[in-house]
């Protein structure tokens, strides 16, 4: 049975999301439909999400216009897999520490909105991500900064010292941008791995 998984797409890098979602379902072999989701209704019917990149005030304000908030916070209360990234995981989040952005919490941490950002606009680095066997090779973007995680938050990645990929439940949430790169292995640890284990339970 093929599995729908829906990119929140008012916002972002959403054609990358879904070509890296593709990938990622070909190399686990696993049938999958990838809708692109700009109004509500859509996200009940999706197995798993991507809430990609882009503007987070942006993003928050059109999730809220459009209904699609309180969707994403029931799918994350259903045990369903989202992958979160750059902007994706300050909306994601606690507090944003910005009252512009109207955070979901989804994810217990306080995330310090485009940290990396004002000492250098964009970098590259090969890190070390729990569940992975190797490095991956990550770039950021602008890219947030997580400075608190709650007691129940896993923290998969490092980078001088700060997490830059976390776990919270059902949500993975990176600062970088994965589907930037060739490299569909973060969204196979999101998303693919959490679906498989559930066909198999």
């Amino acid at each position: 049975m093929g599995r729908k998984i829906g990119v929140i797409a008012v916002q972002g890098n959403v054609s990358e999301h879904v070509a890296a979602i593709e990938r990622a379902a070909d190399a686990v072999g696993m049938s999958v439909s990838v809708v692109e989701i700009r109004e509500a209704g859509h996200v009940p019917d999706c197995d798993a999400l991507a809430l990609p990149g882009g503007e987070s005030t942006t993003i928050s304000r059109l999730l809220g216009m459009e209904g699609i908030d309180a969707e994403i916070v029931d799918h994350v209360a259903a045990g369903k897999p989202v992958l979160a990234t750059c902007a994706g995981l300050i909306v994601a989040s606690r507090d944003a520490r910005d009252d512009r952005v109207d955070t979901l919490g989804v994810v217990d941490a306080v995330v310090d909105r485009n940290a990396f950002g004002r000492q250098v606009d964009s970098f590259e680095a090969g890190l070390d991500v729990g569940g992975l066997d190797d490095p991956f090779h990550a770039v950021f973007i602008r890219a947030p900064v997580v400075d608190e995680v709650g007691p129940d938050v896993e923290v998969l990645a490092t980078w001088e010292d700060r997490p830059v990929a976390i776990r919270d439940g059902p949500v993975v949430a990176t600062s970088f941008h994965p589907e930037l790169t060739d490299d569909n292995r973060i969204h196979r640890l999101a998303l693919f791995d959490p679906l498989r284990a559930s066909a198999s339970a």
